[in-house]
């Protein structure tokens, strides 16, 4: 073989692996791009990380540490639309919500717990119940048509926002546990889990008045109560999520550490309010919800009589 054949050859490898080394360190080291995380592998792409878009999961970490303080919830209906708007796809920014609401949630409980408002067997009850309605609900999630889920999201608010209104939970009352009670809480677990599972929301804003208006629990243990049935199913499916690599780490920790500091302080003003201010700010809450739903839900509608 000539000298120059030799040559050629060296040069081709040099620039295939010049050429291989430029594409390792452009493309990322996980299948969503992005920053790899040492930990859980690369974060998806698409999440505007600037100094604006940092600013931005500060802002909605405050309000979702005062929501779920303040109404027993964990956010989630914050922090998706947040993430959306933010650039993550919908499914990134729900895992990622998930994994936010781990700390948030262990901040309430904390701080209800510490009052004496967690009711821990009605939670646990609760949770068992969720555990087996959100497999049906994740089952049905697959069979009924999307516009049917929209309204059936838009008829759940609505009940629930004229139960708010109409009805004013004492504070001194307790959940009367006996046999008959399980049964029922964990009937209500079910119920909350399909919902759950059709759409996509933590639960606590069926929780929080079923457990006023069906067993007799003050306001402040109703969202005691809801926050810690919602922990578990955070922590396993945000578990479930890492494993996918949906989550984005970074952002689920900086809106759940900054929800978990100012949480408390939900918590602080909802016992600093009566009842009825409670009862009024948490249907001001889901009305917010329920005129962003209906919005959607006409917009479905149309969209689908134009295309038939």
């Amino acid at each position: 073989m000539k000298k120059s054949d030799i040559s050629n050859i060296s040069n081709a490898e040099s620039v295939e692996r010049a050429e291989e080394s430029v594409r390792s360190s452009v493309q990322p080291s996980g299948k969503f791009g992005g920053k790899a995380d040492r930990l859980f592998g690369a974060d998806p792409a698409g999440l505007d990380e600037s100094a604006r878009g940092i600013a931005v999961l500060v802002i909605v970490g405050v309000a979702v540490g005062l929501l779920s303080g303040m109404f027993g919830i964990g956010g989630g209906t914050v922090i998706v639309p947040a993430l959306v708007w933010l650039g993550l796809t919908q499914r990134n920014a729900a895992a990622t919500s998930m994994l936010a609401i781990v700390p948030t949630s262990i901040s309430g409980v904390i701080s209800y717990a510490t009052c004496g408002n967690v009711d821990w067997l009605a939670a646990l009850l609760l949770f068992c119940g969720m555990f087996v309605g959100g497999q049906i609900g994740s089952w049905l999630l697959s069979r009924l048509p999307e516009l049917v889920l929209r309204w059936i999201f838009v008829a759940f608010l609505v009940f629930v926002v004229v139960n708010q209104i109409s009805f004013v939970p004492s504070r001194d009352q307790h959940i009367a546990m006996s046999a008959l009670t399980g049964v029922c809480l964990a009937l209500l677990g079910v119920v909350i889990g399909i919902l759950a599972g059709l759409l996509g929301i933590g639960g606590g804003a069926l929780a929080v008045p079923a457990l006023s208006m069906l067993f007799g629990a003050s306001d402040l243990i109703a969202r005691g109560t809801s926050l810690l049935a919602m922990f578990p199913n955070s922590i396993t499916t945000s578990v479930a999520n890492l494993k996918r690599r949906l989550v984005h780490v970074k952002a689920a920790l900086i809106i759940g550490l900054v929800a978990a500091v100012t949480a408390p302080f939900g918590t602080w003003i909802a016992g600093a309010v009566s009842p009825r201010v409670g009862s009024i700010l948490f249907a001001c809450y889901l009305c917010v919800l329920l005129i962003r739903s209906l919005f959607v839900a006409v917009k479905a509608t149309r969209s689908a009589r134009a295309s038939s």
